[in-house]
């Protein structure tokens, strides 16, 4: 999404319930303004939950964005932007449907889904 507000999140929430109309999809969020705007559109079929604040480690992303740092982004200087954004690239698609559950999989997380 271009930019981090209601708006975007309105059209990610309506697009992530479409891709997924069959489902009850529960998404996790943090404390961002925009997670939890009044003027939030929330589909039926979408049941948002919230970590603690001032808690990253919860935050499954950060995991992510910690892998992509250890793999793409060691003590380097790029030339130029649209180097950062082609090695972002690369090292996003390299991380495998596996590794991502491996390392966001939080007990918390998997019971959400299976139950305690």
């Amino acid at each position: 999404m271009p930019y981090c507000n209601t708006v975007c999140m309105n059209l990610f929430l309506r697009e992530l319930s479409n891709q997924f109309p069959d489902d009850i999809v529960l998404l996790c969020c943090d404390g961002a303004a925009w997670h939890k705007s009044k003027m939030m559109d929330i589909p039926e079929n979408i049941v948002l939950f919230y970590i603690p604040p001032y808690t990253p480690e919860m935050n499954p992303i950060e995991q992510i964005w910690k892998e992509i740092r250890k793999r793409g982004f060691k003590n380097e200087v790029f030339p130029s932007l649209d180097k950062v954004v082609d090695r972002l690239c690369l090292t996003i698609c390299s991380l495998l449907p596996e590794l991502i559950s491996h390392i966001t999989g939080r007990i918390w997380i998997l019971n959400a889904f299976i139950g305690d």
